[in-house]
């Protein structure tokens, strides 16, 4: 690297670290950042699988046990065997964090999980 390439290389890494961590928000915060792909962190509050309805969904909740939830977390049916675990169970009263992109559905926060590797349980 030339004497000018080392700190461009220094500052993108450190421009890029800055990035990923101001992405972390909390699942009180998802309601600003419809639309945008994030990393949200807190605990999971309740959880049930439908096994009956349409598309069979599991849903978990943060910031808070339905109807009163701040981000809803839905895994489909289809996706529910990309989990080693039942979600509903595995992580209800855990601490995690998932990363995926915030929709609205009937005016609240949602990100749908379509693998495991977008859980992370803090330890």
């Amino acid at each position: 690297m030339n004497i000018i390439g080392k700190p461009l290389f220094v500052l993108t890494m450190l421009l890029v670290s800055v990035h990923i961590y101001a992405q972390q928000i909390k699942p009180e915060e998802a309601k600003n950042h419809i639309g945008d792909s994030v990393t949200v962190c807190g605990s999971v509050d309740g959880g049930k699988f439908l096994e009956n309805a349409n598309r069979q969904p599991t849903l978990l909740d943060m910031g808070g046990a339905y109807p009163n939830q701040a981000l809803t977390l839905l895994i489909w049916g289809v996706n529910r065997s990309h989990f080693s675990y039942k979600p509903e169970e595995a992580l209800k009263g855990k601490e995690v964090c998932v990363t995926g992109k915030i929709i609205l559905f009937k005016d609240k926060p949602e990100i749908i999980l379509d693998a495991e590797t977008q859980v992370k349980v803090k330890q």
